[in-house]
């Protein structure tokens, strides 16, 4: 098998330097190549690239600004792989990585894989907390977190693999964005190929790194499901109602305070409470146990406001996607 690993790029030159530095160490023994795709970046990382190839199989390719849809199916119509591995330019790669990916593939091929997303030491306070709410089972995050089995999981493109045959059957990413992983993830499933999980193969994300960054990212994510719900109904679940059911059930919580009622606030008292423990569990810091739970505040806000205003703009209204929402795609 030769991988290509396909990297979108835009404006974060600092970042595709610790990406293919953490590529160079890889205990994979064999070769594969690297395909970054500068998706009309300001400041562009040409001169860092060149400062890698002769140490690693590496094309750049520099074209206008269409969104990191279109330029991971740009890279990939380029790439001489046989398998496709999508990284986002903000991760840095274990060293066993390729290893584990191989090995997952040679043990039981699929056509489609996703890998979960860890932190390292070195991490912000504010990424870790992000990570914690992005990654733990407390939270919509729990399957990125790498420790269930789903028969049909539904990986992201910061960490995902997809075979030369599965790209070409489905043209690759659409225009929508954030939404255009689970959207093809659906479409490679109707077209009869497998996606699942790879536990082992993880990568550090260092993500948003302030909270408003965080929440825009988190408030897209929640705009997107209702509009992917309206394209396959099928694949609909009442689960994706959760946050905003979470956020409602906070404030009506606080509602009730006044009239004497408080039950549910011993219920979210008792769930914050999970949270910062869990979260000291892991990172043995109170400072991030505490910005943890903001974290997962503005997760669970953002993601349930933007999929609320998404029923009300697609389902109430009956308003199409590009017309209502124009920030959610790309020309």
């Amino acid at each position: 098998m030769y991988y290509s690993f396909i990297i979108p790029l835009y404006n974060r030159p600092d970042e595709i330097a610790e990406l293919l530095t953490s590529l160079t160490k890889q205990t994979y023994k064999e070769d594969f190549e690297v395909v970054v795709v500068e998706d009309g970046s300001t400041i562009d990382s040409r001169e860092i690239i060149a400062q890698y190839e002769d140490q690693l199989t590496i094309s750049y390719y520099y074209k206008a600004n269409s969104g990191p849809g279109d330029s991971r199916n740009y890279g990939m119509e380029r790439a001489k792989g046989d398998y496709f591995i999508i990284l986002d330019s903000d991760c840095i790669i274990p060293e066993q990585y390729l290893s584990k990916v191989d090995a997952y593939l040679q043990a039981g091929y699929v056509d489609c894989f996703g890998g979960p997303d860890a932190a390292l030491a070195n991490f912000t306070s504010i990424q870790k907390a992000i990570n914690f709410a992005m990654t733990s089972f407390l939270t919509t995050g729990g399957i990125r977190g790498g420790g269930e089995r789903v028969g049909k999981f539904q990986p992201r493109s910061f960490n995902m693999g997809i075979s030369k045959k599965a790209f070409d059957e489905s043209e690759g990413f659409g225009k929508i964005h954030p939404g255009e992983d689970p959207d093809l993830t659906i479409r490679l499933w109707e077209l009869g190929f497998d996606t699942q999980l790879f536990p082992e193969a993880y990568v550090y994300h260092k993500r948003r790194i302030d909270w408003n960054k965080f929440y825009v990212q988190v408030n897209k994510f929640g705009k997107a499901r209702p509009i992917l719900n309206k394209r396959y109904p099928k694949y609909s679940k009442i689960t994706y109602w959760l946050p905003s059911m979470f956020v409602f059930g906070l404030f009506l919580s606080l509602v009730m305070t006044f009239f004497g009622f408080f039950m549910l606030n011993i219920l979210y008292f008792l769930y914050f409470t999970a949270v910062f423990v869990m979260s000291y569990v892991k990172e043995k810091s109170l400072r991030i146990s505490f910005l943890s739970i903001l974290a997962v505040f503005i997760q669970f806000f953002g993601y349930g406001a933007g999929f609320v205003k998404s029923v009300y703009n697609i389902f109430v209204l009956n308003r199409k996607p590009e017309e209502a929402m124009p920030e959610m795609f790309f020309k």
